[in-house]
């Protein structure tokens, strides 16, 4: 039984889908509705665990990038960074 679905998305990606999906002789709606039914045929119940999301090495890196000092008096630095700016 189909069921309507009203979606928000960004126009530059529905325009790329809708060329994907005629380039595939395929409906937008046959596409996504193909698309959820991978994402869920493992967990037909919809639970998402933690380990179910694999963090990509990009993301990983922004989360254990360098540490900012929990000293810092960042309106003196940014004081002195006008200072040497507009000097």
């Amino acid at each position: 039984m189909d069921t309507k679905l009203t979606l928000k998305l960004d126009k530059f990606v529905i325009e790329r889908a809708k060329k994907y999906a005629a380039t595939n002789k395929r409906s937008l709606s046959r596409l996504i509705e193909a698309y959820l039914k991978s994402l869920t045929k493992d967990n037909p119940e919809g639970n998402l665990n933690d380990e179910d999301f694999e963090i990509s090495p990009f993301v990983k890196s922004l989360a254990t990038g360098p540490q900012i000092p929990l000293d810092i008096d960042i309106k003196s630095d940014y004081n002195d960074f006008l200072n040497q700016k507009y000097k």
